[in-house]
């Protein structure tokens, strides 16, 4: 298995480049990469999938799923998972938190709406190809193909993102708002897949 202060790829900087954190706070983080090295680690697996390299991981025929999503690990480590995720109309995710792990994304084709509790109210946001994202932890949201991904380009034509989790995805809360404008959890799964069920 690769380590992820590799890049992706060969040739690249290594994640190591990135100045070390105080050791207090070190210490009481759950990995040492941090939201710029997630963010990072999704750019360039985005860019592998544009250039090829992943093409053995895609659907047989490059006939992408319609009825659900898709994922495939591009790298996996103690450290990082990173995932390549093709997404269908009229499917989220549900609102979740991914536990105890730091997340990113890099949207590759299409469009994702992102719902996010901010702490009083879903905020909405519309993350487009090239579009970034990060996620601390405790960040509740939910995401789907956008609307206007879906009337653009059609269903054979895939929304992709490119995701990842340090350290990897062990479990995911699903949360609901509530009457009273609070959020409540309704459930927590262990899991190794990445933004919910599959």
């Amino acid at each position: 298995m690769r380590s992820s202060v590799l890049s992706l790829t060969s040739g690249r900087t290594p994640l190591s480049a990135t100045p070390p954190l105080d050791r207090a706070v070190a210490s009481a983080l759950p990995t040492r990469l941090r939201p710029a090295d997630l963010l990072r680690l999704t750019d360039e697996g985005a860019e592998d999938v544009l250039a090829g390299r992943y093409d053995h991981l895609l659907p047989p025929g490059g006939v992408w799923p319609l009825e659900r999503r898709w994922a495939a690990r591009l790298l996996a480590d103690d450290e990082v998972d990173v995932w390549l995720i093709s997404w269908t109309p009229d499917k989220s995710t549900e609102l979740h938190d991914h536990a105890g792990s730091l997340g990113a994304l890099t949207v590759l084709s299409g469009a994702l709406s992102e719902f996010r509790w901010n702490g009083k109210e879903l905020r909405g946001r519309t993350l487009t190809a090239g579009d970034q994202a990060s996620f601390p932890i405790g960040w509740v949201h939910d995401v789907m193909r956008a609307p206007a991904a879906v009337e653009s380009a059609g269903p054979l034509d895939p929304t992709l993102s490119v995701h990842a989790y340090s350290p990897p995805l062990t479990a995911m809360s699903y949360y609901e708002v509530t009457g009273h404008g609070t959020l409540r959890r309704t459930r927590t799964v262990l899991t190794d897949q990445p933004e919910g069920e599959l």
